[in-house]
């Protein structure tokens, strides 16, 4: 392309009416690549570090977990299933093979899945693992703390239930 039909950085345009074409982001919006200035390395020492120092900042309160489950439904059930028991419907098809579920699997960085910290859940859910990829794009930083709050819930779903009586 000879002439880009773009406009030029910092150039004017007649579409807006300050005329400026360097917008700022839309509200609510993640740019690729942007990860909140995560400092631990995509390793299986920055896996280990964000383990054990990383801790989830939001109160475990109701409203928090309701919201995690309902972005849980949106960007995790078509794998690891509403339960968590990697049965998704993307899993059902047989398209691909299953993660390991919550409760009862293992992780393929050892140790059992119910025992996974917050810190190594926020840490898969920035980069990805194995078949599951980066939601750091998707997901925002407050929104990956009350996922891992649901996960967490489906973890040991057996003293989700003592505390709810």
């Amino acid at each position: 392309m000879y002439r880009s039909p773009s406009y030029e950085t910092y150039s004017g345009s007649p579409l807006f009416s300050d005329s400026l074409s360097a917008r700022l982001p839309v509200a609510g919006s993640i740019p690729r690549g942007y990860n909140a200035f995560f400092e631990y390395e995509n390793t299986l020492e920055g896996y280990a570090a964000a383990g054990s120092e990383l801790k989830n900042p939001l109160e475990k309160s109701e409203a928090n977990v309701l919201e995690g489950e309902r972005l849980y439904n949106i960007y995790c059930t078509h794998c690891h299933g509403k339960t968590g028991m990697a049965d998704g419907s993307v899993i059902k098809g047989g398209a691909y093979p299953p993660p390991p579920a919550y409760s009862d699997g293992k992780s393929s960085r050892g140790g059992d899945m119910k025992d996974l910290s917050e810190g190594k859940i926020y840490h898969t859910i920035v980069y990805g693992l194995n078949l599951m990829g980066a939601h750091a794009s998707q997901i925002s930083p407050e929104e990956r703390w009350k996922i891992i709050m649901h996960v967490q819930n489906l973890q040991n779903p057996i003293s989700e239930k003592k505390e709810t009586k």
